[in-house]
């Protein structure tokens, strides 16, 4: 999709601050992060949302959050760390490109989310 922000990151069009890359995969730091670590990550392809998941993503996906798992400790979030894929309207998603977020230090979970 052309217009789309994280398929323009993913080809460089748009700066980021990458912390990872592989041939399926694109991770960067949030513009806004609500944690010490605040990565997303993308895969290449362009998938609206979790919703629009298919078994010919079934790949891809598993790559997602294999990287999810190794950015996060080369972060340092070697105690843990929360993983949030946003889904629809609803889900609070706000760029339709299917995308994980990576949030970890001393204190990971933003403030919509504390009990």
């Amino acid at each position: 999709m052309s217009d789309c922000v994280f398929c323009r990151i993913v080809r460089g069009e748009i700066p980021s601050k990458k912390v990872y890359e592989d041939e399926h995969v694109y991770a960067f730091h949030d513009i806004h992060p609500v944690a010490p670590v605040h990565v997303l990550v993308v895969p290449k392809v362009h998938v609206d949302s979790m919703a629009h998941l298919d078994g010919e993503h079934e790949a891809a996906m598993g790559r997602l959050m294999v990287a999810a798992g190794k950015i996060a400790r080369e972060q340092g979030c070697t105690d843990g760390f929360r993983t949030i894929v946003n889904t629809g309207r609803v889900g609070l998603q706000e760029v339709y490109h299917l995308h994980l977020h990576i949030l970890g230090g001393p204190d990971p979970l933003p403030p919509m989310l504390k009990r």
